[in-house]
């Protein structure tokens, strides 16, 4: 645990009634690795399932909660969190919050063992009741009704002059409260108000109504053109130092061919260098071309770094794959007769030869996902000559 945690919250605000999600059917077949409440208790192991299978079996709550669970994992896997050492574990009941309807945790497996890096709950409407009744304002939601419903209500009149001097700046989130209870609450409070106060909950807070608050609670009839209610929220909380410490431990890693030889296996969509620009040697003969590759990647806005110092190539080579840069692009002799220059993959350490007028873009598709380096090797003649360390 550190002093400070940074943290980045998505706020998604639902109805209560209906926790569907218009875009659930993308991913509804997206398998994630889920180590249930039951599982923990039960001393079984983690299930791969279907999110779609998930909710079926009542271990996903809604179809949102399971969207955004499908959308925490791409984003993690995106950014470099293997999907070996990546569960979501549900809360159990003694550490659900009493608010919460469901509530699960991205956890990332590392050195200190399972950590959480990302939160997902479904905070029912804990949120918004605890604002209005510290602003004394109403946060509803209205849905339009296509047809209007006129039905029998039990409806409760305040003598607001009383309600107002008993609850003060309170008093618009009490009268709410009140308003939105069911009939059957309502009639409990009729009954209750003939001998004694009534308690109204509101979460964590008590409120004592008297019948002298109270001007009667009788049914009418009502005709609505709106519905309102106040809306659920479920929370994606994502902790930005965790999931930044899970990226650089997972994906550190040793060459099996020299245990001397570290590289950072981070994924181009995230490398803050994408791309490292290598002369062959110090000879001025290559200067013109340095410079106009490093021009060209630049006007497709990808960050690269020249790298003329003096040393073997392979040992320049080494020095980016250090710090994580997922790509070389090589200017040798063959460059002064053809215009092509060598672009290597720092996972293989694979190189191909490309024009110089195509390096840029090729660069740029790599490091955005719109081409694999497999495909790359399918479309340009491989570079075989073989670099070493000296």
């Amino acid at each position: 645990r550190v002093r400070e945690f940074c943290q980045a919250e998505i706020e998604h605000f639902l109805d209560p009634n209906d926790k569907s999600h218009p875009k659930f059917k993308l991913i509804k077949d997206m398998k994630l690795a889920l180590y249930t409440a039951d599982a923990q208790t039960g001393g079984t192991p983690i299930m791969h399932t279907s999110i779609a299978d998930a909710l079926e079996k009542g271990l996903i709550q809604s179809e949102t909660m399971g969207y955004f669970l499908a959308r925490i994992n791409l984003y993690l896997t995106a950014v470099g969190i293997p999907a070996d050492k990546l569960r979501f574990r549900q809360h159990m009941d003694n550490e659900m919050a009493h608010y919460a309807c469901d509530c699960w945790d991205a956890e990332c497996k590392t050195s200190y063992g399972w950590v959480e890096i990302v939160g997902c709950a479904d905070r029912s409407c804990f949120d918004l009741n605890a604002h209005a009744l510290a602003t004394s304002t109403k946060l509803i939601a209205q849905q339009k009704l296509e047809t209007p419903v006129t039905r029998e209500v039990l409806e409760v009149s305040l003598k607001k002059a009383v309600f107002g001097k008993a609850f003060k700046k309170q008093s618009g989130a009490v009268t709410a409260a009140i308003h939105a209870l069911s009939d059957e609450e309502k009639e409990k409070m009729k009954v209750v108000l003939a001998s004694d106060s009534y308690k109204l909950k509101i979460e964590d807070d008590s409120f004592e109504i008297t019948a002298d608050m109270v001007v009667g609670i009788a049914k009418v009839t009502k005709t609505e053109h709106v519905r309102e209610y106040v809306p659920s929220v479920i929370e994606p909380s994502f902790g930005i130092g965790r999931i930044l410490y899970c990226i650089l431990e997972t994906n550190f890693k040793v060459r099996e061919s020299d245990e001397k030889r570290t590289w950072l296996d981070l994924p181009p969509l995230i490398a803050p260098t994408k791309c490292s620009v290598l002369p062959l040697s110090n000879n001025p003969v290559f200067v013109p071309f340095i410079e106009r590759l490093s021009a060209d990647l630049r006007k497709l806005g990808i960050p690269n770094k020249v790298d003329d110092s003096s040393g073997a190539i392979g040992r320049r080579y080494a020095r980016t794959d250090e710090i994580g840069i997922p790509f070389g692009i090589t200017v040798d002799f063959d460059t002064e007769k053809d215009e092509t220059v060598t672009v290597r993959e720092r996972n293989t350490c694979s190189q191909i030869r490309v024009p110089m007028s195509e390096v840029a873009a090729l660069i740029s598709r790599l490091c955005s996902d719109q081409l694999s380096w497999a495909d790359a090797k399918q479309s340009y003649p491989e570079f075989t000559a073989q670099q070493t360390i000296e």
